[in-house]
């Protein structure tokens, strides 16, 4: 029987308050890019995956991403309600820490991404319509999604998808299920005149952000180990490469450097290190950035001022568009060197593993966008998705939760 470490739990209990954290930094970072008008209800939408999804993880949501194997697409029944979830560990998973805690490191992870996706609708999406979105998209979306990749018999695991820390679990499925859900409720009113209220929110989001992230990634490894130091290392220079290529390319385009474009160079390199974080070297890292900052730059500059679709704090620009550049920079870049329980990439000889990396790609793309348009429409034959246009010019602080961020309540 596998035994409690004392080193290991203690290094998880504080990864996993790290990634807690990640989510109240992620709303002040979207908090600070909408208007005044809006600003507590884009927070509200972050609190509230935390508490919906805090409940769900408990009942359900843990068994069918790490029950025993049901066809290799969901986790069975074993652990519903947490019943035998205890501290003891589940070796299948983690055999130094309790399973108790495994679980509740996980459930961070799948509270902040459907946060994520309210980047995407902000502004315009009625609260109790996201409210019961993100209930179904965390049963019917995330939940499968990390059974396929993290859960014990799981058919990506099987193939030998390499996903250190969620690139593919939280970023592609939640970045390819914004740009659905920002299709679907189209466009903001006078979107050309929107611009951020606060600046320096944002950017003390994008810091807390950072700092969670090394819990995100680091925590991964689920133990003190090489595996996990080499993790927070890549995880800091990723970040600071996608800040420094992010910069180039607003010189290049702009002849001037933005702290947005150094918050949003920062999430991009972060998102694209998350898959390979405790595969690749540093050295590795640094491209895997720098590259992400530059795709993700013309995902946001580029591509969605062309197709014209309102993905309003660009949740698939950064989290879609690096974390699909992340899945495939780990199927060249991976090490058994780095750690032996993974699988050498392209450099190193094996061009099988990038195959197997866009297999996934490919399969959460389009799990992701197809599950998620279903859930919208059904959701709006029996309940309205958008706000009124009144509601919208008025702001949804005011019009939905009967408060104004600066200058008091109003009924």
């Amino acid at each position: 029987m596998n035994a409690v470490n004392a080193a290991d739990t203690s290094f998880i209990i504080f990864a996993t308050a790290l990634v807690m954290l990640m989510t109240p930094g992620l709303a002040l970072f979207y908090g600070g890019m909408v208007r005044r008008k809006n600003v507590l209800s884009i927070t509200i939408h972050s609190y509230a995956a935390m508490a919906i999804v805090s409940i769900q993880w408990v009942l359900i949501g843990y068994t069918l991403c790490f029950g025993k194997d049901f066809a290799g697409f969901i986790g069975d029944f074993q652990f519903l309600g947490s019943q035998g979830v205890g501290f003891l560990p589940n070796a299948n998973y983690a055999a130094t820490i309790p399973q108790s805690l495994f679980m509740l490191f996980q459930l961070m992870f799948a509270i902040i991404t459907p946060a994520i996706i309210s980047g995407a609708i902000a502004e315009r999406m009625k609260f109790f319509a996201f409210s019961v979105f993100i209930l179904l998209w965390s049963i019917i979306v995330y939940d499968p999604i990390a059974h396929w990749v993290w859960g014990y018999g799981g058919w990506l695991k099987n193939l030998g998808v390499l996903d250190f820390a969620g690139g593919y679990v939280v970023e592609i499925s939640s970045g390819i299920s914004a740009l659905v859900a920002a299709l679907v409720l189209g466009r903001r009113k006078k979107l050309k005149t929107i611009t951020p209220h606060n600046i320096p929110m944002t950017m003390l989001g994008a810091g807390i952000l950072w700092f969670g992230w090394f819990g995100f990634n680091a925590g991964s490894a689920l133990a003190i180990n090489g595996v996990a130091l080499n993790a927070f290392i890549t995880t800091n220079s990723s970040a600071a490469a996608g800040i420094i290529a992010w910069s180039i390319c607003e010189i290049a385009s702009r002849r001037k450097v933005t702290s947005l474009g150094i918050a949003s160079g920062m999430v991009a390199g972060l998102v694209a290190i998350t898959p390979g974080a405790g595969f690749v070297s540093p050295l590795a890292s640094i491209l895997i950035g720098g590259i992400g900052g530059m795709l993700s730059f013309f995902g946001v500059t580029v591509v969605k001022q062309k197709l014209g679709y309102d993905d309003s704090l660009d949740a698939f620009g950064c989290h879609g568009i690096g974390g699909i550049w992340g899945g495939i920079a780990t199927g060249i870049f991976a090490s058994k060197a780095i750690n032996s329980a993974g699988t050498n990439g392209l450099i190193y000889g094996n061009i099988k593993l990038v195959g197997i990396q866009l297999i996934a790609i490919v399969a959460t793309v389009a799990y992701s966008a197809v599950m998620t348009f279903i859930i919208l429409k059904i959701m709006g034959k029996f309940m309205s998705l958008r706000v009124t246009s009144e509601e919208e010019m008025e702001g949804l602080d005011v019009s939905l939760h009967g408060e104004e961020a600066y200058g008091g309540t109003s009924v």
